[in-house]
Formats: C-alpha cells, structure tokens, sequence
C-alpha cells in the first residue's frame, strides 16, 4: 500500500521493523526498490534475503530478474542467471522472456538471443522482447528481420506489443519509410493504434526533423493524448531547436503533470539553446514556487564486480585525486586527436572557459576515467546513466575509444551507445 502511493521511505520503515518477513514480504519490496527508481537496493535485498535462508520461489525470481535489468550490471545479471541454473529453476516463458529482457538491458545483446534461441516455447511477449532488445541497441535491420520470421509461417500473430518495440526500433535507427510501412501494417493483424503507438510515430517522424507532420498527426489522432506523447514530441522540438512548438507541447505537458521537473528542465533547456535568458529565468522561478528540483544525474560503471555511481563533480570517490588526473590526461590526448569541447551543451549564461570547465565535470566521464585505472588495458568498459547522454560527452566518448582502443558500452535513459574506434552504434542519431 505504502509502495502503491509513492510512500516508498514508509514502506522501507516498515519492511524493516516487521519481526518476521516471509517469501512474499521480500518479493514485494524487492518489487518496490526497483519500480522506484532504486535496483541496486533491490540487488542488496536479495542478499539479504538469501543470506537469512529464504528460498526464492518462479514469481520471486522473475521479480528479482526484472530488477537487475533496471540496474544494468552485466556482472550482476551473470550472477543471478548461474543461480538460477544453480537452483534449477524451470525457465518457462515468463522467466524466459525476463531473463532475455535483462541480459539485453545489461548490454550483452549475444546472451539475450542465446536465451531467446534456447527457450522451448515462446509466445509473442517472448518475440516482442527479442525485438525490443535490437531496437534499443540500434539494430533495427535485426529487428524487423527477426519480425519477418515470428509472422512467416502465420501460427503466432503479432500484437500490440510487438508492434511498440518495431516502431521504437525504426525510431531509434530513423528508419521513417519503414515505421511509415509498419504504422500502416498494423490493421492487416487487427491491431488498433493506441497512444504508445502514436507516440513512436511522433518520436520517428520528430527525430528525422518532420515537426510539420508530427504536429499534424498529434492534431488528427482521435485518442487522448497522455503526458509521454507529449513528451516525445518537446523532446523532437529540443533537438531541432523550435521554440515555437516546444511552447506548445510544453503548454500540454504543465497541465498533465504540473509536478514533474523534467518537462520544465526541457523547456528551460530548449530557451537556453536559444539564448532566452528571461525565459530561462521565470521557468526556473516556476520549479522553485512549485517546489520542484531537478532530477540528478547519476552514472554507474562496473569494474572488478563491484558498481560504482558517481555524480557531476562528484569527490566522493576513494580514488578521485586520481580519476580527476586520469580526466586530465585524457582529455589532453583526445584534444591532440582533434577533439573540441562543444559548450553549446552548457546551459548556462556563462564564459566559454567556465562552460568548458563545467563539461568536464559530467558524471560520465568521471565514471570512463574510473573505469580506464580500474580495469586491465584493453578491456570493454560497460557504463550506465540515469538521463539521455549529451552531445558533448558522446564526441568525447568516440574520441576516447579511438585514442584508448577502448571499447565502451554505455547505456542512457533511451537506448545503448556502443563506442568503437571512433564512432558510435547510434550513428550519432539518438
């Protein structure tokens, strides 16, 4: 109950003064961490759980899979999965398609089709997920190749699910002409656009620069239009720099959810990139009467089976002295390799220098330093964050895997960045 209405310290308090707990209690608030934005509490739950003899059961498993996929450690997601062949747990569909979900949320896209071709039954969550899986990693051609095969040979249909994750895909990779085609596909198997559908169609056409049409299709949908329709649309605007209809979507978005900061962060940002420092200001001053805070961002990176967070200016680090001087060096070495800082991701009315000095903060690159003195020479490096990687940060990256000969793998709030000898999986469309 506490967890249902967002009370999520009452139940924490809770949880812990119960004399006794059993299998569900656990499972429940194992459940609670993870919806709440905290997987990595959930991950130390279950220690906890298994360390006072308490055996997890299909439901808990799948509960416990579902939050290591929101906490993207792949070395985690190995743990958990040797424990359930450990325990011989039956992996039937549902645990099937979970464990295929948190392998590709980890970033190990090769383990999540591993799962997917060893399942003996798969229904059309089991496809929708495997589909999902490429879309985010940015293989679309993958996507809807694997989509041609599960409706081949006609035994399972697709449904509204699967159709979601194949326009999120052509989304990601801005293959319009395709997510065009399959929007129109959808009525051949019955399937009635919802919002979530529409949503990737304003996302698709949004991304590729087609506001025009995005507008014009938000004004023809007949369904209710919800906050994350919305919220694809003003994000399209941020990137294609129209101020105009930001002000429109962002009009709609204050009025669905007038306590959510990051619609205002967005509106403020998009005035920043514009220059309109009094806009800027009264929006900024409209978060604070409303008492409402930014969401920090926050960076993981795995090194030596343990996850490590960090924050922007983060000091709190054991070895920060020598992480700010890894940053250092390395940031020399990618400017001798041509890299130029791009201040335009600095939103704030401040001198090109400080914009510089403040980019070289973001979490990020802090957890990228981290992780090239922590791990052997040569290794891949997996890096998570909480929000959408900047412009800034992702030229960075590209830079240090060529000057490093580092892979890197990172994961943001929308999809995987896989940095390569100097560019990126995403081709720089994301």
């Amino acid at each position: 109950m506490y967890a249902k209405c967002g009370e999520i310290g009452d139940a924490c308090k809770l949880f812990d003064e119960m004399p006794k707990r059993d299998l569900v209690t656990w499972t429940v608030m194992i459940g609670t961490c993870a919806d709440s934005g905290k997987p990595d509490e959930s991950w130390v739950l279950f220690e906890r759980m298994r360390n006072e003899g308490i055996v997890p059961d299909r439901a808990a498993v799948v509960t416990i899979v579902n939050a290591c996929a929101k906490l993207g450690a792949l070395h985690k997601a190995v743990i958990l999965h040797d424990y359930i062949r450990l325990m011989n747990f039956p992996v039937g569909v549902v645990l099937g398609t979970a464990l295929i979900d948190m392998h590709a949320k980890c970033g190990n896209l090769d383990a999540a089709r591993e799962m997917f071709n060893s399942m003996k039954e798969r229904n059309v969550i089991s496809w929708s997920a495997m589909i999902a899986a490429y879309g985010y990693h940015g293989k679309a051609t993958m996507a809807l190749e694997l989509f041609d095969v599960m409706v081949g040979d006609g035994r399972l249909p697709p449904n509204e699910i699967t159709f979601v994750s194949l326009l999120n895909a052509c989304s990601h990779a801005g293959f319009v002409k395709e997510g065009l085609e399959i929007f129109d596909l959808m009525t051949k198997y019955g399937v009635r656009p919802n919002v979530k559908h529409y949503t990737c169609m304003i996302d698709l056409l949004g991304r590729a620069g087609r506001l025009t049409e995005a507008s014009e299709m938000i004004e023809t949908m007949s369904i209710q239009k919800d906050e994350t329709l919305w919220g694809s649309f003003l994000g399209a605007c941020r990137i294609h720099k129209n101020v105009e209809m930001a002000e429109k979507a962002a009009m709609f978005l204050l009025e669905l959810q007038p306590q959510n900061p990051g619609h205002y962060i967005l509106l403020s940002n998009i005035y920043a990139n514009d220059g309109k420092w009094d806009e800027v200001a009264k929006v900024r001053n409209l978060m604070n009467q409303r008492g409402l805070k930014k969401v920090p961002g926050y960076t993981w990176i795995e090194a030596n089976n343990r996850t490590h967070r960090f924050k922007v200016g983060d000091m709190t680090h054991p070895k920060s002295k020598e992480i700010y001087e890894a940053l250092r060096d390395l940031t020399e070495k990618l400017e001798e390799a041509g890299f130029v800082p791009d201040t335009n991701f600095v939103l704030h009315d401040v001198d090109e220098e400080v914009k510089v000095g403040m980019l070289s903060l973001h979490s990020e690159k802090l957890a990228l330093a981290f992780g090239l003195i922590a791990t052997p020479e040569g290794s891949l490096l997996r890096i998570t964050k909480n929000l959408r990687v900047c412009g800034d940060c992702h030229s960075f990256f590209k830079f240090a895997s060529l000057v490093t000969k580092r892979d890197i793998i990172v994961r943001d709030a929308n999809r995987f960045h896989c940095f390569k000898e100097g560019s990126c999986s995403c081709g720089d469309y994301w």
